[in-house]
């Protein structure tokens, strides 16, 4: 499909913005960066399709992972009316939105530039995302099972890096195309690794985490950029390689102190989110769906996703669905 967009090359579209920005594409104002992709004909290539009626259902357990990850809060979850003899109700306290499957928001992280288009960060928010409604084409890219395949299978225990041309690769093996304004799923296999551990695994994991994920650097981030789809998700807690410098020598990690523009090379989350205005997703739940495409050999779909519209939220559980 042919772009009007700028490739990842011509960013930024004026000398005084940031290199590497996509400031400015949809307006000095823009709250919502790659969703403007969402289009009324986005919308309708999604909606045909949906053939089978199959649904998929890619938001995690709200329990899982547990204990939560990047010392987050763990949430109480209180039942109230218990001695009443009709209704009842419920309470999360201290629940935090990025404890499980999650959307992060434009909010999320801070270039040393600023947040996304240079906004004030309260311009910023979920409230955009949810208030707007996603329903598009998504595809999958089953980059775990791909690299199965290749006798190279990822490591779930270790910061085991995808490259961009991995991601095309498994896109190409798979005989699906990405087209501007889809949302493209990321399989690395690791929810479905991290059922299969006991309670002390996760609890030692929780505290000193590796996992695998994008390479993070400008590579990465063309890639994204180029294909311009409307937003990238995984189910891995990271998206990217964690932790971030754990593919840099202490030197780089030293260098990338000393000049913040470098960030980027350590943790393409300051290219996506601030920078590009691409909204990502953590800790889905893509096995089902995973399965499902490969007995088929179908990797578009059908997908939705209904943010909380919660004022200026930084980030929230996906309530996605994927049907086939």
């Amino acid at each position: 499909m042919a772009s009007e967009l700028p490739s990842y090359d011509d960013l930024p579209i004026r000398p005084e913005l940031p290199a590497g920005s996509a400031w400015g594409v949809w307006g000095d104002d823009d709250p919502l960066g790659c969703l403007n992709l969402l289009t009324t004909e986005r919308t309708l290539r999604g909606l045909g399709l949906a053939r089978r009626g199959a649904v998929f259902a890619l938001n995690l357990e709200a329990e899982l992972p547990s204990p939560p990850l990047f010392n987050r809060s763990a949430f109480e979850h209180r039942i109230n009316g218990l001695g009443s003899p009709v209704s009842r109700d419920d309470e999360l306290h201290a629940w935090n939105t990025q404890s499980s499957s999650q959307w992060d928001s434009l909010r999320h992280v801070r270039s040393p530039h600023g947040f996304w288009n240079n906004l004030d960060e309260t311009e910023l928010g979920i409230h955009h995302f949810a208030r707007r409604g996603i329903v598009c084409r998504a595809v999958l890219a089953d980059v775990a099972r791909w690299r199965e395949a290749q006798g190279r299978p990822l490591r779930p225990d270790a910061a085991d890096p995808i490259e961009p041309h991995e991601v095309t690769a498994t896109l190409e093996a798979q005989g699906v195309q990405v087209e501007q304004g889809d949302v493209l799923l990321i399989r690395t296999g690791w929810v479905a690794w991290y059922r299969t551990l006991d309670e002390v695994a996760r609890t030692a994991l929780a505290g000193s985490l590796q996992a695998p994920g994008l390479r993070p650097g400008r590579a990465t981030a063309q890639l994204l950029w180029d294909l311009h789809i409307a937003a990238v998700a995984a189910d891995n807690p990271s998206l990217e390689v964690w932790p971030p410098g754990a593919l840099s020598t202490s030197e780089e990690r030293a260098a990338m102190r000393a000049d913040p523009e470098r960030g980027l090379e350590f943790f393409v989350h300051l290219a996506l989110l601030p920078l590009l205005g691409l909204p990502i997703g953590e800790l889905w739940d893509l096995d089902a769906l995973a399965a499902d495409c490969a007995a088929d050999g179908v990797y578009e779909l059908l997908f939705t996703s209904a943010p909380l519209n919660l004022q200026s939220g930084v980030a929230s559980p996906p309530n996605a669905l994927a049907i086939k």
